[in-house]
C-alpha cells in the first residue's frame, strides 16, 4: 500500500513540474529595471551591428535542437519588424557573457534596446507574439 502511495505522489509531483515547465518555457519576461541590475550589452562585445531600434540576441550551442527553432522564429521577427536585428552568440565560446548575463541554458534570447539595455528575456523557443509585444513597448 505504501508503494502505491509513493508512486501516486511521485506522479502528481512530476505532472505538476511538467505543467509548470511547459508554461514557463519560451515565455518572454519583460525586464524594466535591467539597467539598474547591470544587465547591459556593449555592442563591441558582440562584434556585430545592432538594430536601430532593438536587437534579438540569441545564446545557442552547437547541438541544441530548440536553438534551430529559435533561430527561425527570431529571424522571422527581425525580418518583419523595422529596425530590429538578430544576433546569434555561441554560448560555449562566449562564457564571459554567459556568466555576466546569467544565461543558464540554451536557447536563451535577450531583447536589447538601442542603448544596450536588456528589456526582455526568454529561455526556450520564444513565442513570436511575446517577442513582438516587448518590441512594441520599446
Amino acid at each position: 500500500m505504501i508503494g502505491v502511495l509513493v508512486v501516486v505522489v511521485v506522479l502528481v509531483l512530476a505532472t505538476g513540474f511538467g505543467l509548470w515547465w511547459k508554461r514557463r518555457d519560451g515565455r518572454v519576461r519583460a525586464m524594466p529595471d535591467a539597467a539598474a541590475e547591470g544587465l547591459m550589452i556593449g555592442w563591441d562585445e558582440l562584434g556585430q551591428e545592432p538594430g536601430r531600434r532593438a536587437t534579438l540576441v540569441q545564446f545557442s550551442s552547437a547541438f541544441c535542437q530548440p536553438c534551430r527553432a529559435t533561430r527561425g522564429v527570431l529571424a522571422h521577427v527581425a525580418g518583419n519588424a523595422d529596425g530590429v536585428a538578430h544576433i546569434e552568440v555561441d554560448a560555449e565560446s562566449r562564457l564571459d557573457l554567459v556568466r555576466r548575463l546569467g544565461v543558464s541554458r540554451t536557447p536563451t534570447t535577450l531583447i536589447v534596446d538601442a542603448q544596450g539595455r536588456v528589456v526582455g528575456r526568454a529561455t526556450g523557443v520564444p513565442r513570436p507574439a511575446d517577442v513582438y509585444g516587448v518590441l512594441e513597448a520599446i
